[in-house]
């Protein structure tokens, strides 16, 4: 599969902020991107069963309020809130950690479709100068690539996937989606060479190429 990445990088909009969630000091990454598609085409691909797989990870749980999800090797869940099709909620567990999606979808003037995720996290001064937003954000990235081949007819299945991100095309996207993210920390108002090192570090776990 041959990938134009920097049209990708350049259709996706990447932010961090500090907020406060549940009284304790977050971290929150932010990726948006405009897919041209409707908002409840967007959505049923979003919360599909029988689609979600198609661009993401196999899924099993009750994709209902209130019902607990689990990606097939990833994180699970508790869909917290539900506004169809506009916007919904979950937690997000893996390796222990408790974090929050939220993913928010609005129209736009031409008939596409403005899609919004946002991840908070509770992460201490310590671990986000070791790996920064990218810890999170280049696998957002992933996520939003994926999406989009989906809707553009390319989709791999997740075999097929995994080896691209393996590909030297899979390592280069994932070296530039650190870089972006980097870059988004700093204008977060991250120290520079902190926020280099966070992403060396990230882009070397993601490669699995040694510091």
């Amino acid at each position: 599969m041959k990938i134009d990445i920097v049209q990708q990088f350049g259709a996706v909009t990447r932010a961090v902020e500090n907020r406060v969630h549940d009284g304790c000091p977050a971290r929150v990454v932010v990726a948006s991107r405009t897919y041209d598609t409707t908002v409840e085409d967007l959505w049923d691909a979003l919360t599909s069963r029988e689609r979600i797989p198609r661009w993401f990870l196999p899924i099993s749980g009750e994709l209902r309020l209130g019902g607990q999800y689990q990606f097939e090797g990833n994180a699970g869940g508790t869909i917290e809130r539900c506004d169809a099709p506009n916007s919904f909620g979950a937690t997000w567990e893996f390796g222990g950690d408790v974090s929050w999606i939220e993913v928010r979808l609005a129209a736009t003037a031409d008939g596409g479709t403005i899609f919004t995720l946002e991840h908070t996290g509770s992460v201490g001064d310590e671990k986000w100068a070791e790996y920064g937003p990218g810890a999170v954000g280049v696998g957002w990235d992933g996520m939003v690539l994926g999406l989009a081949q989906h809707f553009s007819g390319g989709a791999l299945v997740p075999a097929e996937a995994m080896a691209w991100m393996m590909s030297d095309e899979g390592r280069q996207f994932m070296t530039l989606s650190s870089l972006r993210w980097q870059d988004a920390n700093i204008a977060a108002g991250t120290d520079p060479d902190v926020a280099k090192a966070a992403a060396e570090r990230t882009t070397a776990a993601y490669t699995a190429v040694p510091t």
